[in-house]
């Protein structure tokens, strides 16, 4: 009796340690000192955004956000490809719709569906999935010399074809679409305008710029700040060039007001400019996937995309963001831009530049 009795007291307490060993830990109690998280964000080399607005987001989440500058837009997302198995940061920023379908086809982004998106036009939206959000747009034109129009009683060209006509050789430099990404947004745009097939095609168009004296530069800084008769402050000899519908606004903005009125100006043929979109997402298997998430939702408030404009020249995705006085002067956004499908430019992108190379270049 006595041993039964020792048995069936000691089994309540048998219970209780088992109990004890099983159950999962309870969750340690948040600590008031705990450091602040750490987030990463990959880019291409003209990401800019002010301190002021990234700390903004640092103080509300307890966050540090680092920034990986990784190259232009191509070469960064190839960094994000070959690194997916073990992601470099946890956001993404700088995919833009000529490298949209590469950037999915790697399969490195999650997809997240951000309430901001309701601010974003429909026509900004090319991810039906949501691994890529947009960010900001931008127009590749032609800028042209104001001044230097003015002087030789010369009209601009009104459109993309009258550039091979002879009043305008000699006028025009192009970056190589093969080494800048606004020149292979100006192929894009002459592949929308002219097609592959027909007549006259856009290779067609190229050999007669050729003829017509083009000028090639490996990049759009050496054709607008050594060649454009504006950017090279009238050292150079050509007063049209391939750029940006914002440059005119960027003219004012960095003479630091020695300019009220821009010396060069836009020509966006209807139907004949391309617009570039920026699109951003959370690299999967990123280490702070909710503080991702969150750091999408803060870069489609007004805070961050008020701040795009003057600090990488292109227009807010977000269409309750106000733009600056600049931009509604001298920066109006293009009508009509060319259309051609992500996909298309994927499957098409390098025979495209090796057939514009062997045209123009060799």
């Amino acid at each position: 009796m006595k041993r039964t009795t020792r048995r069936l007291t000691l089994l309540p307490l048998l219970l209780l340690l088992l109990a004890a060993c099983t159950a999962p830990p309870a969750p340690a109690a948040p600590t008031a000192d705990a450091g602040p998280q750490r987030l990463v964000l990959m880019s291409h080399d003209s990401f800019a955004i002010s301190q002021e607005v990234i700390a903004q987001f640092e103080a509300s989440h307890n966050a540090v956000v680092e920034f990986l500058k990784a190259g232009d837009a191509g070469e960064a997302l190839n960094k994000a490809c070959l690194s997916k198995a073990n992601p470099l940061a946890d956001v993404f920023f700088g995919v833009d719709n000529t490298f949209l379908s590469r950037a999915i086809d790697c399969d490195i982004f999650e997809p997240y569906e951000s309430p901001l998106l309701a601010a974003v036009p429909d026509d900004l939206h090319l991810d039906p999935q949501s691994r890529l959000l947009p960010m900001d747009f931008g127009y590749v034109n032609l800028n042209y010399d104001r001044a230097w129009f003015e002087q030789q009683g010369l009209a601009t060209p009104q459109t993309l074809a009258e550039l091979t006509q002879p009043a305008y050789r000699g006028l025009l430099v192009v970056p190589n679409p093969a080494t800048s990404s606004p020149g292979l947004a100006f192929l894009l745009a002459t592949v929308a305008v002219f097609g592959e097939t027909g007549d006259y095609t856009y290779l067609d168009f190229w050999r007669d710029l050729r003829a017509n004296d083009l000028l090639v530069t490996d990049g759009w800084s050496e054709a607008y700040f050594s060649h454009f008769t504006v950017g090279s402050a009238g050292q150079g000899d050509r007063p049209l060039v391939v750029s940006y519908s914002t440059s005119p606004a960027a003219d004012v903005f960095y003479s630091e007001g020695a300019k009220t009125q821009p010396d060069s100006g836009n020509i966006s043929p209807p139907g004949e400019t391309f617009r570039q979109i920026e699109f951003a997402g959370v690299l999967r298997g990123a280490k702070q996937p909710t503080l991702a998430r969150q750091f999408i939702d803060f870069m489609l408030e007004l805070p961050f995309q008020e701040d795009i404009p003057l600090q990488m020249f292109v227009y807010p995705a977000n269409s309750a963001a106000a733009v600056p006085e600049l931009f509604s002067q001298f920066a109006p956004t293009p009508s009509e831009p060319a259309a051609l499908d992500p996909a298309a430019i994927e499957a098409n992108r390098e025979r495209w530049i090796e057939a514009w190379t062997e045209a123009v270049l060799r």
